[in-house]
């Protein structure tokens, strides 16, 4: 509820208020719920002297960065006295970032044999989480309190009295941010034309690409299991020649990808449709 009308506060406007919009908040607040037991069930705990800027993964590298913005606009929408921009910052960053992509594209390096790479992405989600209790205190107080007691018992306070977070410059790495993004970019791209065309969800699909730079192929073949799981690609291909006859061609950046659909739809019905 109180969530809700944060969100709904804007400047000037008088607040119609929505059962619709608290369901939807409340549903926000079970997904951090459930993003902070799944954190817990895989051992990302607090680890001291751990240096988010210092990550060697461009993923945690890129979540960092993502913290870091996220935490500036929130800080500036409340300095501005903008508490939807603040709600708005900070929902889109939970929902979307952490837990849509960062969580879905760590899974394989948390459900991996312990090593130098699983405890970074231990270390760093734990962080993340942390970040995200202190940003969302101010809006949502009684969940994010109870989150931190029992993420760790240790702590030096309660979440209350926890000092406001603030980051550097440092934390911005645009490199790690243009290539996530891109991959992101990628699967959304995948996941629309699918759905747009009726590609049956169970469906696994070559995917072939043209025209990709050096930069591109590097990093096709960096997140080749990222494509795999979350856009259901079998593999992944340069193409010679022209595509394949009944294929759906999309463009992301200077790349054109080809998906062969020819026996997996009717592409005559959906011609017509």
């Amino acid at each position: 509820l109180r969530f809700t009308l944060t969100a709904m506060a804007a400047q000037g406007r008088d607040i119609k208020l929505s059962e619709e919009r608290i369901e939807g908040y409340r549903n926000f607040v079970t997904k951090l719920w459930n993003a902070a037991r799944f954190c817990e069930m895989n051992d990302c705990v607090r680890v001291a002297l751990f240096d988010p800027y210092a990550c060697e993964e461009t993923l945690n590298r890129w979540i960092v960065g993502e913290t870091a913005r996220a935490g500036r606009a929130v800080e500036q929408a409340l300095e501005a006295y903008r508490f939807n921009d603040a709600a708005s910052a900070v929902y889109q960053f939970v929902w979307g970032s952490f837990c849509d992509w960062y969580l879905e594209f760590s899974k394989p390096a948390l459900f991996g044999d312990d090593g130098p790479t699983k405890a970074e992405f231990q270390a760093t989600a734990a962080w993340v989480l942390d970040q995200i209790l202190l940003l969302l205190h101010p809006i949502a107080p009684f969940v994010t309190e109870e989150l931190w007691g029992l993420l760790e018992a240790d702590r030096d306070s309660q979440l209350i009295e926890a000092p406001w977070p603030a980051y550097p410059d440092a934390a911005m790495d645009p490199d790690a941010a243009a290539e996530i993004g891109w991959l992101i970019g990628l699967i959304s791209a995948l996941r629309s034309t699918r759905s747009e065309l009726n590609v049956p969800p169970s469906a696994r699909l070559p995917l072939l690409h043209r025209d990709a730079n050096a930069a591109t192929l590097a990093r096709l073949d960096a997140h080749g299991l990222s494509l795999a799981t979350l856009a259901r690609v079998e593999n992944i291909a340069a193409l010679d020649g022209p595509a394949p006859k009944g294929s759906a061609q999309l463009v992301v950046g200077e790349a054109t990808y080809v998906l062969p659909l020819d026996g997996v739809i009717d592409i005559g019905q959906e011609a017509d449709r």
